[in-house]
């Protein structure tokens, strides 16, 4: 029970820290993403002012009265009007020149015309290209004054020390950041006659950044702090912000953090992720402002208070590790119950498992009514009775073995006594009977009759030769053989004999087959005995097949033998090995051949079987170590 614990307590924790790590991660990566579609949106409201004062420069460029002023060489005649849309469009500059960039006409500062507007970067474009333009532009404090002597003083701003800001020598920020456009002045004609420019100073340009926030966040509080904010940045410094300092006051003139002004001024790429801005963390976006030419002049960004997340994620980890541990402390305690009730049947399945391994095959334990454990005892109970059934089968197998190999010992000294109290007299009447066919001349009566006694005399020699050599077998002279080689070379020995004829053999011999040691000549006799008698077995012809492989588990070489011949009942398989057994007629054969086969393959420390049925043909098998041979090599 108490490891039981340990895993539910790990497996706890994992489950915890994994949860924990996937909503902190969770709730950072929405954050993220929300401050980054922010950012897409305040793109598109900046972008939308600086369309408009695009259209209005554009349309105030097309007024006929503008074009009759400038045609009539008295551009004057346009200057209240031009005044009217300046105040009506709530633009800070508007101001004409003529086809060569020389201003004609500046209703925000009447009194300085003359000056040269060439250099302009938009007023250039139009020039050269007589289209309209718009971009952000970055305008000196010295051009500020000469259009409106106010905007120098809106753009002016000090320079506030921010923690984690760069280092920066001046301490006063004078250019402004202006929405600008240009628009060229064509006669009927098409012909460039003029250009309008105008535009809107940034710096200190609230109520952009103020809109911005209120499309984006409604202007929502967190504990007394406005959820999001938006800022404009010339370079690094604020120069229209919500952004609030610790008095309350608008943060205009802090600057951006230093790793956030080197991503996105100095290297132009955006920035999205957790920002330190004025006194707070904010999961800011940043995205750089860039003039007409492609210079990155500014920043634009929006940005969402980190401690609502902060206090989302946390109240999230509180809950969830809450319901971990109600989990935890449930799954305790149904363990515990559980493991109550299973415990018992374990013990006692626990029990039998140990009379069992003892030997005690009689061991089995109570079937419980109906649950998990009613099968597992059953299985248990039959395993049980399998393995008694088993082992009476090895006990009862092994006692047939003991009295066949006991009956094979009594058989083969019986045959040993018989062959030598007969071999003696039997030499007599093979000496005699052959000197009386050598004796009896021709036509002689007799000599049909001592033709037979010399017949049957010999075939007693060769049966009296078989008992000795079944009873008395001669030791193995065993050395490194193949047995690929010695079968080719049974076959070789008999498939010219008549009774082979009509008998196909087919051989299947393997390629890996190593070398086993063993005495080639008495396992050849072995060979050539179960050949012919598979080619006598097929006395209308047939197919016998020779097949050799390599059983590398076992480290065993088999040899089968299967012949497509009459085959063996089912109740002479049993008996196919005894001495002086045979299924041929009368006068064929002694029955010795398979006992003496038997016996010097298991001399050889191998096997000999065989399968087949009545009809069906037969097939032997010979199974010999290849261990032996690793042996015999060793010095």
């Amino acid at each position: 029970m108490s490891g039981f614990l340990v895993i539910i307590v790990i497996i706890s924790a994992i489950f915890s820290y994994v949860g924990i790590r996937f909503i902190e991660n969770r709730v950072v990566a929405e954050a993220q993403h929300r401050v980054g579609s922010d950012l897409n949106a305040a793109r598109e409201i900046y972008l939308n002012e600086l369309r408009t004062v695009h259209q209005v420069v554009r349309f105030t460029a097309d007024r006929f009265f503008l074009k009759s002023a400038l045609l009539s060489g008295h551009p004057d005649r346009a200057a209240a009007v031009l005044a009217a849309v300046l105040r009506r469009e709530q633009l800070d500059i508007l101001t004409v020149t003529d086809a060569r960039g020389r201003v004609l006409l500046r209703p925000a500062n009447p009194a300085r015309v003359g000056d040269s507007r060439a250099d302009d970067p938009l007023v250039r474009i139009v020039l050269e290209r007589h289209g309209s333009v718009a971009a952000t532009a970055i305008l000196p404090t010295s051009e500020l004054r000469l259009e409106c002597p106010d905007l120098a003083e809106r753009a002016r701003c000090e320079l506030v020390a921010t923690p984690r800001s760069r280092e920066r020598g001046d301490t006063v920020e004078t250019a402004g950041m202006m929405l600008a456009a240009a628009a060229p002045i064509e006669d009927d004609a098409g012909a460039l006659i003029g250009v309008v420019y105008g535009g809107v100073l940034i710096n200190r340009r609230f109520d952009l950044v103020d809109g911005i926030r209120h499309v984006l966040f409604q202007d929502a509080v967190y504990r007394g702090k406005p959820i999001g904010t938006a800022t404009v940045f010339l370079d690094d410094v604020r120069i229209a912000t919500n952004v609030r300092n610790a008095d309350g006051t608008r943060a205009v003139g802090t600057r951006a953090a230093a790793d956030v002004y080197h991503q996105v001024v100095r290297e132009g790429r955006a920035w999205v992720g957790r920002a330190f801005v004025v006194n707070d963390w904010y999961i800011a976006a940043y995205e750089p402002i860039r003039s007409i030419g492609g210079d990155v002049i500014g920043m634009l960004y929006v940005g969402t208070l980190e401690a609502p997340y902060l206090d989302l994620k946390r109240h999230s980890t509180l809950v969830f590790q809450a319901i971990t541990l109600a989990g935890a402390v449930l799954t305790v305690g149904l363990s515990y119950v559980i493991s109550r009730r299973f415990s018992l049947p374990l013990r006692q399945l626990a029990a039998a498992s140990r009379r069992l391994a003892h030997g005690d095959l009689d061991a089995k334990v109570a079937t419980p009514a109906v649950d998990e454990f009613a099968e597992l005892a059953g299985s248990f109970n039959a395993m049980a009775a399998a393995l008694r059934a088993r082992d009476e089968k090895l006990r009862e197998f092994t006692r047939r073995k003991i009295m066949e190999s006991e009956r094979l010992a009594i058989i083969g000294q019986l045959a040993a006594d018989v062959a030598h109290e007969l071999n003696n007299p039997l030499q007599g009447i093979v000496t005699y009977s052959h000197l009386l066919r050598e004796r009896g001349g021709p036509g002689n009566g007799a000599n049909t009759w001592v033709e037979k006694i010399v017949t049957q005399a010999d075939r007693c020699t060769t049966i009296i030769r078989g008992l000795l050599d079944f009873a008395r077998p001669r030791a193995p002279n065993k050395r490194p053989a193949h047995v690929n080689v010695l079968l080719e070379e049974c076959v070789s020995l008999v498939e010219n004999q008549a009774h082979f004829h009509n008998i196909e053999v087919v051989k299947g011999l393997g390629a890996d087959i190593p070398e086993v040691v063993i005495d080639p000549s008495q396992i050849q006799q072995v060979f050539i005995n179960l050949i012919i008698n598979a080619a006598e077995a097929m006395e209308d012809g047939g197919r016998l097949l020779l097949t050799t492989r390599y059983d590398a588990a076992e480290q065993m070489v088999e040899v089968d033998f299967a012949d497509t011949g009459r085959g063996i009942s089912r109740e002479n398989l049993g008996r196919i090995f005894d001495p002086f057994f045979t299924t041929k007629a009368a006068g064929h054969g002694t029955g010795l051949g398979l006992a003496i086969s038997y016996g010097i393959v298991k001399e050889h420390g191998g096997t000999i079987t065989v399968e087949g049925g009545e009809g069906r043909g037969a097939m032997f098998t010979i199974r010999l170590p290849v261990q032996a041979a690793a042996e015999e090599r060793k010095p």
